[in-house]
């Protein structure tokens, strides 16, 4: 130690650290500081495919460039929850083809050259990832390939380096495209059915047969004693199919949840509340700015009619309904309190049809004026096509016409075209331009009103919050962290417990969402735990106890035991009731007198067929039976898993329904059905999707 005070204080703190490391591997196994460092680091991985740790940083980046890449091709920006979770998975897709896919059909001996990407970019065999982008069509919404080059060559030239990702993107998805299209075609070429197959398959798929037979139900319960299961049993079909209890990792947890919902006297200062704002409202001027101060619903300047008010209040909508002005009473339901004005009615229709020419520039609204005066009748069309800067929308064939639109359905800022007279041309503005407008026809007009709400929920108080927090609270506190001392606190305080097995991406617990932060305390804490207050929303406490852990890999012997037994059970008793069918059998000349033994009736089937088109019901070892048994004769006992089958097949018949184009089609779909198994299949036990920690 003296040793260690001299070199510290000649050559610093740094020195002393590198001393001290030395003489921590000398105590300890350096392998045990490698996983426990590897441990602590994988925490922050999102995965692992193919043996390639996929970093947050890694995989945000990737997400990025996406994000990027879509904007540049919608023009939005992947703003919401559903957008972004679309951009992680097409991330995370990327990932996959580039570490795992791509890599796995290379080893088959597959390539994708230079000369051949380019082909798929310019040449002879457009990939359809480029024809159907959307991005290198010609005026006459046509593919070019001279589009195509001239981004190529432009690409350098962009400084702020978004065409360059855009370029990487497009060429990634090609290559990636292309090597998915040889594989899969590797495998298709690989399921050739010979004419001999096809010949088989037909002729089983025509043969039929009319059967008779007896069915002797299995009972399961209550379980035959003499059935025994053995310690060894078990454990010997565990081992044959380990791969069957594969799991990901879960908890078994127990919680408790208190909702901070208004109180008795929360809701009675709201009415009193609403009911001074009410005066105000029904004098209100400006109603547009009274909600915008004091309503929880803002202004609409949407047409409504009876019925179309039924989501807001029932007793709203009764009153919009049977009346053309005024105001409502006070209504209340449950803890909300509405009121509604009836600001203007009309006869407006439901649906226009309309027609447009967008103008865009510094001049467009003067020139959009100067057309207003010069259309007459016949000539829209014609100058649609001359000024207009919408070339997309001919609807029914004529430049500029956009078609039917509803209240629901409308590009934004074309509202007005609902009470506009038919055929008097008119000018809007939206976002993208100047428009000249006209109605050309309209469905039957019916009364309509514009209706102010005026809503308001009531919210708790302060002291409702406390008052449930200090629910929480108490629970909390007498848990004490551990989960026996939370079941007691539960008991004494009369708490309703919940039970559920979560996973790492379990966000939602029963009908309240965003509740991750649950989840991720439930995954870093031990069976045996218990939490302290976990808010959700700021609306819902949780208390939160863990049970069981299981972790990612194969169940224990021990948790899945119990459903082993159970199958070798139905396998084994099956068997022993086949074995006392046949016994009994013995003397007995038609199956007639079989039922009669067994107390059950003699049913028959037909069209029973060893085939793709056998009936699902059947049971698979009864059909097969049928297909191996000679007519006329008494077959069985048949093990099944509903009973012990004995039957007679009293006829064959052959037919010619099924063809060979019905056999390529089956094969095909079952094709179709390998090349949809592949990729999972691939990432069977070579990628660990950690996402559900992060996101």
């Amino acid at each position: 130690m003296a040793a260690l005070e001299t070199i510290r204080k000649k050559f610093g703190i740094g020195a002393s650290l590198i001393i001290a490391l030395g003489l921590l591997l000398f105590l300890v196994n350096p392998s045990d500081i490698i996983q426990t460092i590897q441990s602590a680091s994988s925490k922050y991985d999102v995965g692992k495919i193919n043996g390639k740790s996929i970093s947050y940083q890694e995989f945000e980046q990737e997400v990025k460039e996406l994000s990027d890449v879509s904007e540049m091709l919608t023009g939005q920006s992947a703003s919401g929850e559903q957008a972004q979770r679309q951009t992680r998975e097409m991330a995370w897709g990327n990932l996959v083809d580039r570490y795992l896919v791509i890599p796995t059909i290379e080893k088959a001996g597959l390539r994708v050259g230079q000369q051949e990407q380019i082909d798929l970019f310019i040449g002879n065999e457009i990939s359809p990832v480029i024809a159907s982008s959307g991005l290198f069509m010609d005026e006459n919404r046509n593919f070019s390939p001279a589009l195509v080059r001239e981004f190529m060559e432009n690409v350098a030239a962009d400084e702020s380096g978004r065409g360059l990702l855009l370029r990487n993107y497009l060429q990634n998805a090609v290559r990636s495209n292309r090597y998915n299209e040889k594989y899969t075609g590797l495998f298709n070429a690989a399921s050739y059915v010979n004419s001999l197959e096809s010949q088989r398959a037909v002729e089983e798929n025509n043969t039929t047969a009319n059967v008779s037979f007896v069915m002797v139900p299995n009972t399961y319960y209550p379980l035959d004693t003499t059935v025994v299961i053995s310690t060894s049993e078990i454990q010997k079909f565990y081992d044959a199919h380990k791969d069957n209890f594969r799991q990901k990792a879960t908890r078994d947890i127990e919680y408790a949840v208190y909702e901070v919902s208004p109180s008795v006297k929360d809701i009675e200062a709201q009415s009193t509340e609403f009911t001074t704002l009410y005066d105000e409202f029904v004098s209100a001027d400006n109603v547009r700015a009274f909600l915008q101060r004091n309503s929880d619903r803002q202004w609409s300047d949407a047409w409504v009619k009876g019925g179309d008010l039924r989501f807001v209040n029932a007793d709203v909508d009764t009153f919009v309904a049977e009346n053309n002005s005024g105001v409502s009473p006070i209504y209340q339901s449950g803890d909300k309190f509405f009121a509604a004005r009836i600001m203007e009615t009309a006869n407006i229709p439901d649906s226009v049809y309309v027609r447009h020419i967008m103008l865009q520039g510094a001049d467009a609204r003067h020139l959009a004026d100067s057309l207003v005066g010069v259309l007459g009748k016949g000539n829209f069309s014609t100058l649609a096509a001359l000024h207009s800067v919408d070339g997309d929308n001919a609807v029914d064939g004529e430049l500029g016409n956009l078609g039917w639109m509803t209240q629901n359905a409308m590009i934004p800022g074309f509202e007005p075209v609902l009470s506009a007279p038919v055929g008097k041309p008119f000018v809007i503005t939206t976002i993208y331009g100047t428009h000249v407008v006209e109605v050309t026809k309209t469905t039957k007009p019916v009364v309509k009103k514009k209706v102010a709400v005026f809503e308001k929920a009531t919210l708790p108080s302060k002291e409702t919050y406390a008052e449930i927090y200090n629910k929480a609270n108490i629970l909390a506190v007498r848990s004490a962290g551990k989960y026996a001392n939370y079941k007691a606190a539960c008991d004494s305080t009369g708490t309703y417990s919940r039970s559920l097995t979560i996973n790492e991406g379990t966000d939602t617990y029963g009908s309240i969402d965003h509740a991750k932060e649950v989840t991720r305390w439930a995954f870093s804490n031990k069976p045996g735990k218990a939490s302290g207050i976990i808010t959700v929303d700021n609306n819902y406490f949780f208390v939160v106890a863990v049970k069981n852990a299981h972790k990612e890999g194969y169940a224990k012997l021990s948790e899945v035991s119990e459903n082993i037994r159970t199958e070798l059970y139905r396998e084994k008793y099956s068997l022993k009731r086949c074995k006392e069918v046949a016994d009994q059998m013995a003397g007995l000349g038609s199956l007639e007198d079989l039922a009669e033994k067994f107390g059950t009736t003699v049913s028959t089937l037909s069209d029973i067929s060893f085939s793709t088109n056998s009936a699902p019901t059947t049971e698979p070892a009864f059909i097969g039976a049928v297909a191996a048994a000679k007519e006329g004769v008494i077959s069985g006992p048949v093990a099944g898993i509903m009973g012990t089958y004995v039957f007679q097949v009293n006829g064959r018949e052959t037919g010619a329904f099924y063809t060979e184009d019905d056999a390529k089609a089956a094969q095909t779909r079952m094709d179709s059905y390998h090349a949809q198994m592949l990729l999972p299949l691939m990432m069977d036990k070579t990628v660990d999707d950690n996402r559900a920690r992060f996101y």
